[in-house]
């Protein structure tokens, strides 16, 4: 939002304050194709589904770092206003990660996911830049890394970036 202040007949601008967006990401929504399979497999990672969920509908779940909600992939392209998103499993552009304490923290959390029904896309290895990864894809292809970056230490279970 723009505000301008005019003085006098001239129209000639004398101040512009612009409203910044606050740098916090609150929410992540993921279009799904079947909420309730994607529910449960959010909830087999251990993940506590919170009651504002409606049960087929819409689920969410407080991660460390903010929301995580679930949502029909037509119903989120509809509400967004978006075209239909193709629903084949690809490449998004964007993958979501979980920054864990140690090499181990991340086998153990591939295999939790492996446990819950995901889809191995990389086994846990190290990576060029010193650190240690692994990805796994939830039931509709969307793209989780598990990492450990020694040089990142964690608060709250969130990296502390210089």
């Amino acid at each position: 939002m723009r505000w301008t202040c005019r003085d006098g007949p001239s129209s000639v601008p004398v101040a512009t304050v612009r409203l910044m967006i606050a740098s916090t990401i609150s929410l992540v929504t993921l279009g799904v194709g079947d909420v309730t399979r994607s529910t449960a497999f959010y909830q087999a990672l251990g993940w506590p589904l919170s009651s504002a969920s409606q049960p087929g509908v819409v689920s969410f779940f407080r991660t460390t770092g903010g929301l995580l909600g679930l949502f029909g992939t037509s119903d989120l392209a509809a509400d967004a206003a978006a075209d239909a998103v193709d629903p084949t499993p690809h490449f998004r552009g964007v993958t979501l990660a979980i920054n864990v304490g140690s090499r181990e923290d991340v086998d153990a959390a591939i295999e939790s996911a492996r446990d819950a029904g995901a889809r191995i896309g990389k086994e846990p290895q190290a990576t060029e830049w010193g650190g240690y990864h692994g990805y796994f894809a939830d039931p509709d292809g969307h793209l989780w890394e598990v990492a450990h970056n020694p040089f990142w230490p964690l608060a709250d279970g969130l990296p502390q970036l210089p």
